[in-house]
């Protein structure tokens, strides 16, 4: 159903009702993904205590159940019912049991050495020295959780982030700008006068209903009696959009995320870590000022490490109500102008980063700190099998068999019991298939490397990483696709010759000839006719290497032979390409070709400046050739040396 008619947002006559604060531009913007867009629409999912989720999902453990993830003798992942106990990932395992004797500690997916791929072991915290941690169940899962929120949005307007294995961020601004246009019609009109600058005119709705989300307060609750403008209808869409994506992930693979939806990154991370778990944070633009006050500054992204002290010290404050009374002059002055800026922005709720669709990774890592330290090359090399089916394994996710991606270096690293360090570094080919077998003997040739400089024992951490992605080129054929060989080549050569009339098309495997030398020049000769008048034609195999200046040809059995036999290659004449001599065999052949060399020895010696000539006699059709010589007859138009000049020749000397 049509919403109500809007009224012209300014009009001819009359104040007219009183317009929104946005203009039809902005309203284009937000179909563009424009970071300038002030209606823009970005959410951020969270999985709530993800590898715990994961352990508990694997092991149909109940909700209420306390479950933590072990690594060693130490914790990675805590879920909500255990940290009820006081229980945090700073606990040891034995701490943690004490908190709560009904604790589930799982421990990691490792890989054991000599074996080809991880696995749950059982007692594998007391094997730290022969096992290495393996985070591919959890990788498999995020995998899967984002194609249920790729396939919960339209193909043509997706633009999804992957922040980390757990964590996403949408830009929904196209998607809820087609949603705008279908719920309000009127939008799609052009603007008055055809000028973009021109106000929208405020939604017809007076309420929006937000549901179960946690809407973050107004600093003016009155404020809240206020009539809702665009901002407010595009972030209640797309807090629609991810309200239906995380129940469809809770549906499919039982897992619970929090989410937060605000007009950019920031604040949308901010949001989804606001209310946990398994709840939805809304943020709207009016409220972002509020929403932040009472928060620390270093719980933003990008300043709770270094920088972050460095504001502290010299502010001495971590509040960002505080911080939102230093003038930016100060800040500039304090920390430099682009860092000033940048925060006096950050601590506003300003954020133009943009939502980066490609997400692809840069380098991947396997590594292993040895407890107690290795002393062997045997037992370097077990550990760099490990390696290479690691880093294959996430490839293979990358989309390495099919070529979509794959890396161009190879890098391993030492480091000795005394902290010195070395590294080596490699090419990986790439005109050749990348397995996991070629990945491993890399491994092994730059670890030989490292070895032959000497005292690299005992080693307490090796690690092997590839990088310098880069994307395959998929579709192409090798040269080999392009070659026919055999009965596939005669029947595509049989397939390219139009049949004549009355000659059977069926593709027959004609009878093996002798092979024969490279026909030279003859192929460029018309056909020749037979004692009764056919034709004959003319079957050269270029297989042979061209061994000389006279070259002879057999005839190919025609197709309208009659009998079932094709004559024998016996039956063919053999013809002297300098001559035109036909003999009778390849012996006759041989002969002749014999007498052609003896007669060119023969007048070289002589100093003949001409090719002599002689008279060949044919056993068969009895063809006689006359061949003139340069002392008996005039030689052929510009042949030897006695031979006139013709206008615009000249005599080449030589010897």
């Amino acid at each position: 159903m049509s919403s109500p008619r809007f009224q012209t947002s300014s009009p001819l006559h009359g104040t007219g009702r009183r317009k929104s604060q946005f203009t039809y531009r902005h309203l284009a913007l937000l179909a563009s993904y424009s970071t300038s867009s002030p209606l823009r629409v970005i959410a951020h999912i969270d999985l709530d205590a993800f590898y715990a989720q994961c352990e508990m999902v694997r092991l149909g453990i109940a909700e209420d159940q306390p479950l933590a993830v072990q690594q060693w003798q130490g914790l990675i992942a805590v879920n909500y019912p255990a940290r009820s106990f006081g229980i945090g990932r700073h606990c040891t395992v034995t701490d943690a049991k004490k908190l709560c004797p009904k604790l589930i500690a799982q421990h990691v997916a490792t890989w054991k050495e000599g074996d080809e791929t991880w696995a749950y072991h059982e007692n594998a915290a007391s094997h730290i020295g022969t096992h290495k941690v393996s985070l591919d169940p959890y990788r498999l899962q995020s995998r899967k959780i984002l194609a249920v929120v790729k396939e919960n949005l339209p193909h043509n307007l997706q633009k999804v982030e992957k922040a980390s294995i757990d964590e996403v961020f949408l830009d929904l601004s196209a998607h809820v700008h087609s949603i705008l246009l279908q719920r309000f019609p009127e939008l799609t009109n052009p603007p008055p006068y055809d000028d973009p600058t021109e106000k929208l005119p405020l939604p017809p709705v007076t309420a929006l209903d937000w549901q179960a989300d946690a809407l973050v307060d107004l600093e003016d609750a009155d404020a809240e009696a206020d009539d809702p403008d665009w901002d407010d209808v595009a972030i209640l869409i797309g807090s629609e959009i991810v309200r239906d994506i995380r129940a469809q992930i809770r549906r499919e693979l039982g897992y619970t995320c929090s989410a937060g939806v605000a007009g950019n990154k920031m604040v949308s991370k901010l949001g989804s870590g606001y209310k946990k778990p398994n709840q939805q944070t809304v943020i709207r633009n009016r409220a972002v000022q509020h929403f932040l006050s009472d928060m620390k500054f270093t719980k933003i992204r990008n300043l709770g490490g270094k920088l972050g002290d460095q504001i502290v010290s010299t502010f001495h404050t971590e509040a960002i109500k505080d911080l939102l009374l230093v003038p930016v002059g100060q800040m500039k002055l304090k920390l430099s102008d682009d860092t000033g800026v940048w925060l006096y922005n950050t601590i506003r709720g300003i954020d133009p980063s943009e939502v980066n669709s490609r997400t692809q990774i840069k380098s991947m890592l396997s590594a292993k700190s040895f407890r107690p330290s290795i002393n062997n090359q045997e037992q370097g090399v077990k550990w760099l099998r490990i390696f290479a089916a690691d880093i294959f394994s996430r490839l293979v996710e990358e989309g390495v068999l099919e070529n979509k991606r794959r890396p161009r270096t190879i890098n391993l690293h030492h480091r000795g019991q005394g902290g010195q360090t070395r590294s080596r570094q490699s090419s990986i080919p790439q005109g050749r298939t990348l397995d996991e077998p070629a990945l491993f003997e890399l491994a092994k040739n730059l670890f030989s490397q490292i070895i032959q400089e000497g005292r690299v024992w005992p080693c307490v951490n090796l690690s092997l990483s590839v990088g310098g992605f880069e994307d395959g080129i998929t579709g192409n054929l090798g040269i080999g696709a392009f070659l026919l060989k055999g009965e596939e080549a005669r029947e595509l050569k049989g397939a390219g010759r139009e049949p004549s009339v009355g000659v059977s098309t069926t593709h027959e495997r004609p009878e093996k000839k002798r092979r024969v030398d490279n026909p030279g020049i003859q192929r460029f000769f018309p056909k020749k006719e037979n004692s009764s008048g056919g034709d004959v034609e003319g079957s050269f195999d270029d297989d042979v290497a061209d061994t000389g200046k006279t070259h002879f040809w057999t005839k190919e059995a025609s197709p309208n032979r009659t009998g079932s036999e094709p004559k024998p290659i016996t039956d063919y004449f053999k013809v002297c390409t300098r001559c035109d001599a036909r003999l009778e065999d390849a012996e006759a052949l041989q002969s002749h070709l014999d007498w052609h060399l003896a007669k060119d020895l023969q007048d070289e010696e002589r100093g003949d400046k001409t090719f002599a000539s002689h008279h060949c006699t044919v056993t068969r059709g009895q063809k006689t050739t006359a061949a003139s010589s340069s002392s008996s007859k005039k030689p052929a138009r510009g042949g030897g040396s006695g031979s006139k000049l013709e206008q615009g020749q000249s005599r080449l000397k030589f010897g």
